[in-house]
């Protein structure tokens, strides 16, 4: 399944349902089929995920110290890091919706 945002501020962002799932849980939201993120939640959601996706590229880069520890050769770890979708990856174009929504105080409205 699909969840799609909307602002006035940016163009639509479609997510499938497990991304959208965990980085409406990271913000405080329930993942509900419909919802709102108001102007007065909006510093607080951009907060959240900006912590998550640091704290994502933090254990990245712990792991990828680890495979090399672990014996994985440059090929095996490189290959194991580019099938690997990160949470910037996913949350970067809601980080920049989130951003654009407050600097024009729009709300972001999301529904499935």
């Amino acid at each position: 399944m699909l969840y799609k945002f909307k602002t006035r501020a940016a163009a639509d962002l479609i997510l499938l349902e497990p991304h959208a799932h965990r980085i409406l849980h990271i913000i405080g939201k329930d993942p509900e089929p419909q919802g709102i993120i108001t102007l007065e939640q909006l510093p607080a959601a951009i907060e959240a995920l900006q912590a998550a996706v640091s704290l994502d590229e933090q254990q990245c880069a712990h792991a990828r110290v680890h495979h090399h520890a672990t014996g994985l050769d440059e090929a095996e770890a490189e290959l194991l890091e580019r099938n690997t979708v990160h949470l910037h990856q996913r949350a970067t174009p809601l980080l920049e919706m989130l951003r654009r929504s407050l600097a024009e105080e729009h709300e972001v409205i999301w529904g499935r």
